[in-house]
């Protein structure tokens, strides 16, 4: 028999990425969000530094995704999308297409950033088999990457914590370089000067492999989970050149890049490179309901459109792919995005937030600070016997303080909503400022 739990009892649910005995026993509470600010549990106002997961782009709350959101649960709560369709998938699905860069024209949709990046692995592999390469099986990451917790997805992924408990995952998969260089990018301002020869790592590998064996490599725009890794000038572009020389599909993971966190709709557009895929989710439906959206060129795409018109042309999907309420949300979030401006504000707003992030130079254990958009991390020299501890602290003290920031080891990042204003950039400054003199 279950022990009777109280309603508010914090036993029961097992936190996902979290420190649970440590939470449990000191928990920070929300519960209501408006515009910039959480509500705690004991009625403090806590400023969004982090648009709650790298998520709530366009602030909490808002009117017109809550309205399209109620709308739809009281007119078609469900309906499948396996050989059955509605109208709102469409709809979502033509609007996401009409914001897109320049030659994708098609759109998969999922529930969560892992199931994007799951769908466009098995995309690349799938399509090359259509064109009659079954021997393109292999799949490329890079160090430090952040592909979410699928086994997939963590396989190309290369945070090592994230990897260590699971084992070896899906074989034949191999890593690039990161490119994070302390020695020569420290305190850079946008994008780093050196490392965009880091891309030939690429090459290194297919002469390892050997091309017709390798099927996609996927990188972010920004590595962003593994705090705010910014790409040399020049990376992304020779990556692309590389990428197509040896027929391999190129991936962005843009589940955090995309929708307007550079200043413009893609983090592609931002590097002037060209994917074949884009996964896609979190900014999608500003966080409201879980969904993705994996965007794919047209060439892709038609390589599964040969068979015979009744046959199934991708084995793949998920229950939830295209639910009405999650496309209701995408519509109400991109009206609100584009009501507002809030895809390209982050553009307005970085050299304000530049001058603001680097001021911190200077204080306590702090030997870098990264930007870009509306990004930004601070580095902090690691407690050789306390690895991850000195961030985590200022972590909680920034949230003691009344702004919420995001720990990944010694790595403070920050991502807030696209309609923070410049007076709120500076309470989120002078607060975190105030916490870093303050703490050992």
């Amino acid at each position: 028999m279950n022990v009777q739990i109280k309603p508010n009892d914090l036993a029961a649910f097992w936190m996902p990425f979290t420190a649970n005995k440590e939470f449990k026993a000191n928990p920070r509470l929300f519960v209501g969000a408006k515009d910039m600010h959480y509500v705690t549990n004991d009625g403090r106002k806590v400023l969004d530094g982090t648009s709650g997961l790298w998520c709530v782009n366009a602030g909490h709350c808002r009117p017109k995704i809550a309205e399209a959101i109620k709308q739809q649960v009281e007119t078609l709560d469900f309906a499948g999308t396996f050989q059955m369709g509605h109208t709102r998938a469409f709809e979502a699905a033509n609007r996401l297409v009409d914001l897109a860069p320049e030659g994708f024209n098609n759109v998969f949709f999922t529930n969560s950033g892992s199931e994007s990046v799951e769908t466009a692995l098995k995309m690349a592999i799938a399509y090359h088999r259509a064109k009659g390469n079954g021997t393109k099986v292999r799949l490329i990451g890079r160090e430090r990457g952040y592909h979410g917790v699928n086994f997939g997805g963590m396989s190309v992924g290369g945070i090592g914590p994230n990897r260590k408990m699971f084992g070896a995952l899906v074989a034949g998969v191999d890593h690039l370089r990161h490119t994070h260089d302390l020695a020569k990018n420290a305190f850079t301002r946008g994008e780093p000067e050196h490392g965009a020869d880091l891309a030939d790592d690429l090459e290194r590998l297919v002469a390892l492999h050997d091309a017709s064996t390798i099927a996609a490599v996927i990188v972010e725009p920004v590595a962003c989970s593994t705090g705010v890794l910014i790409p040399p000038k020049g990376y992304l572009k020779r990556l692309e050149t590389i990428a197509k020389k040896h027929d391999i599909v190129l991936i962005a993971d843009e589940v955090i890049t995309a929708f307007g966190r550079l200043g413009v709709p893609f983090g592609s557009d931002y590097f002037g490179f060209s994917p074949d895929i884009i996964t896609t989710a979190k900014g999608v439906t500003n966080g409201t309901i879980p969904m993705g959206a994996v965007f794919v060129k047209s060439h892709i795409h038609d390589a599964f459109m040969n068979g015979p018109e009744w046959m199934i042309d991708f084995f793949h999907g998920y229950t939830y792919s295209g639910h009405p309420v999650a496309c209701a949300a995408a519509i109400g979030t991109l009206d609100t995005y584009a009501e507002e401006g809030l895809l390209t504000r982050a553009a307005e707003l970085a050299p304000y937030w530049e001058e603001r992030m680097h001021a911190l130079k200077e204080l306590p254990h702090v030997i870098d600070i990264r930007n870009i958009g509306l990004i930004g991390a601070i580095e902090f020299a690691p407690d050789p016997e306390r690895a991850g501890k000195r961030a985590y602290e200022r972590f909680v003290k920034a949230f003691e303080a009344g702004i919420l920031v995001r720990q990944t080891g010694d790595i403070i990042a920050l991502s807030p909503p696209l309609i923070i204003s410049k007076s709120e950039i500076d309470e989120l400054f002078d607060t975190f400022t105030k916490v870093l003199k303050s703490t050992n």
